[in-house]
């Protein structure tokens, strides 16, 4: 929990930072966020969680776009707030 609560808060300062998408697996997994790779030929992992209507999609490429983190912890938001 200390590397995705140490990476959480690396996200909050620098979205723009070079985050892969292992950071992200380990910020989800903290959380409880399924975090589904690329099936059948895709690009993009599939974020989702049962309190959380919808999912969120993130490309696997390198880096990742900042919006694709602030979306990440938006969804983190939600979650802390129920």
């Amino acid at each position: 929990m200390a590397r995705a609560t140490k990476l959480l808060e690396g996200m909050r300062r620098n979205p723009n930072g070079d985050w892969k998408i292992t950071d992200v697996e380990a910020v989800c997994r903290a959380f409880g966020i399924q975090c589904n790779p690329p099936s059948g030929g895709g690009s993009h992992y599939a974020l989702k969680h049962s309190r959380i209507v919808g999912r969120l999609t993130i490309p696997a490429r390198r880096p990742i776009k900042p919006a694709y983190i602030k979306l990440l912890l938006d969804m983190i938001d939600t979650l802390e707030s129920q």
